[in-house]
């Protein structure tokens, strides 16, 4: 179990799967930038929070920003939206009358991903949400804005085990203060923080070439 003073950030889960290196710049040395994806990424969250934090629809109760935290993972966050579903088995809910399946649901900008690290994520929040609400959470949904559309995501057992792993590996990082080396990928020219990183320093080139040719393009 973590003390609170030792949490992590949750949304930091998707930025350590994509690279661990991105990760430390931006949680450990406190290093962003902003880029078109970053932005966009940004707007749609801020859509999914502009609403009241709590509305009802027939027999669902939609949260909106609602936070979240884990003694167990150290992580604290918010998630975009938790959906109640009234049923006959679940949760009680304060001021409702019933029992309700907890389905959480995550907005991303773009479409699905060939990787899973947004569902890393989403499962962390699912994680979380069992934890406080005492309840067993088998599955939740990915928003995806290009599409528009829900790809739902069942929270295996397998994913649940690589999210302990990862978080258990992101504590580590973070007690060493510790930033890893990266290797160039094509990934790299779309992330904020390529400048600051200078992943092309890794791809078999000498900084003297690196910083002489950036000269001539200044000059």
């Amino acid at each position: 179990m973590y003390e609170e003073e030792e949490y992590l950030q949750l949304s930091g889960i998707q930025h350590f799967a994509f690279c661990r290196r991105q990760w430390a710049l931006a949680y450990i040395e406190l290093q962003w930038a902003e880029n078109v994806r970053t932005v966009e990424g940004r707007l749609l969250h801020e859509k999914a929070h502009t609403v009241t934090s709590r509305e009802k629809r027939g027999d669902r109760i939609i949260s909106r920003a609602m936070p979240v935290s884990s003694r167990e993972l150290g992580i604290s966050g918010e998630c975009d939206v938790v959906e109640f579903h009234r049923c006959g088995e679940g949760i009680s809910l304060q001021g409702y009358d019933g029992r309700y399946d907890v389905i959480p649901v995550e907005y991303k900008k773009g479409k699905p991903k060939s990787s899973h690290v947004d569902i890393l994520q989403l499962a962390a929040q699912g994680m979380c949400l069992e934890e406080m609400l005492c309840c067993e959470i088998p599955y939740g949904y990915l928003y995806y804005g290009e599409t528009r559309h829900r790809e739902k995501i069942v929270l295996t057992e397998e994913i649940r085990d690589e999210v302990r792993e990862m978080l258990r590996e992101m504590h580590d990082y973070f007690r060493r203060k510790y930033t890893p080396k990266v290797k160039w990928s094509k990934g790299c020219q779309a992330c904020s923080l390529k400048d600051l990183c200078l992943p092309v320093l890794g791809k078999n080139k000498s900084a003297r070439s690196y910083v002489d040719a950036h000269v001539q393009e200044d000059m």
